[in-house]
């Protein structure tokens, strides 16, 4: 059955086709709906804030980290350099503090904070995915605190404040509901295609986000109100040539998640679990790594668009790093590092064992 990659070879194609061909009828064997929830993300740590940042505002993690630390000077956020997405117990038995306080802010819509403390949605909040203290090292996520004074903020300030606002209100919200209509057609050679749509039908906590994000929009129809088991419709069946794409380029928003999430890169378990907890860098440095990098002139910055693109002489020192020490360019000796630390923090290990050890590695 064809998986729908395409084929290698024009004439493989062409057979496929002709068998098609012989019969251009589709028979509707299968229609279903499949109802499916969506919970609001997790709250923003500095790393999801750079990113989102990078894409809505073009703005580089620097910018980001500096409107993010001016914020909390203000008193209107919590602590930026955090890792953590969720919130501690501690702050959810007192959270109807910050809503309140948001509720009283005159330069934000009071609409959801109203609902939310009306029918005290808030109430179990820390029996949710959104509280949990085993994902907190120091600072839990970044959320409004209900204080401080947006006077003096600039457009883009106001913009960012926002944005951490509508994510932390969305936590206290409904799920999103979406309906998915799959139709299974059937061709005369038994070959079979599938036809799925996705409808926004309960729109929950997308309410907030509406005409800021593209799927917040309510949309009605179902496939299976047009299409039922048995039909039978005419097919034209045809061909196309296409080429496959590179991945997309960094920009320094994805760049930022990636240097979170460099575990992913590391096949060791251990040593993946090390790494998971922190990282290429840390959330206060990651900006400044890039920053650096940028200054130097080993990678170029499109203050635009935000995309990352390698310069000469960072290929240049790159090529040089692989031939004579590539250990450097794998996340696996930050993983194996950061555990040497953490052994000798707790006494499994010393430092000139570490220290032996790390020499080998180099």
């Amino acid at each position: 059955i064809y998986d729908g990659k395409g084929f290698l070879k024009k004439e493989d194609a062409q057979k496929f086709l002709d068998q098609l061909n012989m019969s251009k009828k589709l028979t509707a064997i299968g229609v279903s709906d499949k109802t499916e929830k969506k919970k609001a993300p997790l709250l923003y740590n500095l790393a999801e804030l750079q990113s989102d940042c990078s894409k809505r505002f073009k703005i580089s993690p620097n910018d980001t980290l500096e409107i993010a630390q001016k914020l909390y000077e203000a008193k209107l956020t919590t602590y930026p350099r955090t890792d953590a997405r969720v919130l501690s117990t501690a702050i959810c038995k007192e959270i109807d503090k910050n809503l309140k306080g948001l509720q009283s802010h005159t330069t934000y819509d009071k609409t959801f904070v109203d609902r939310i403390l009306t029918f005290s949605l808030y109430a179990d909040i820390a029996k949710t995915s959104y509280c949990n203290d085993a994902k907190i090292a120091d600072h839990y996520a970044i959320i409004p605190t209900g204080e401080g004074s947006t006077s003096g903020l600039t457009d883009l300030e106001m913009n960012v404040y926002q944005m951490i606002i509508d994510r932390f209100v969305c936590i206290f919200l409904p799920q999103a509901e979406y309906n998915t209509s799959t139709v299974i057609l059937q061709a005369a050679n038994s070959e079979r295609f599938k036809i799925a749509e996705k409808a926004l039908v309960k729109m929950g906590y997308l309410e907030v986000l509406k005409g800021k994000v593209e799927d917040a929009d309510i949309d009605d129809a179902k496939l299976s109100d047009y299409v039922k088991k048995g039909d039978v419709f005419d097919a034209d069946f045809a061909s196309e040539e296409g080429k496959t794409t590179p991945p997309s380029r960094y920009t320094s928003g994805s760049m930022i998640l990636a240097m979170e999430s460099a575990g992913k890169l590391v096949e060791d378990e251990e040593l993946r679990a090390q790494i998971k907890s922190c990282g290429i860098g840390t959330s206060a440095t990651r900006a400044g790594i890039l920053e650096k990098l940028v200054k130097i002139g080993y990678i170029n910055l499109n203050k635009k668009n935000q995309v990352i693109t390698s310069h000469p002489d960072g290929e240049a020192v790159y090529e040089i790093v692989k031939k004579t020490i590539p250990n450097f360019l794998s996340p696996t000796m930050t993983a194996s590092w950061e555990k040497g630390l953490s052994q000798i923090e707790d006494g499994s290990t010393t430092q000139e064992f570490y220290k032996k050890t790390m020499e080998a590695e180099i």
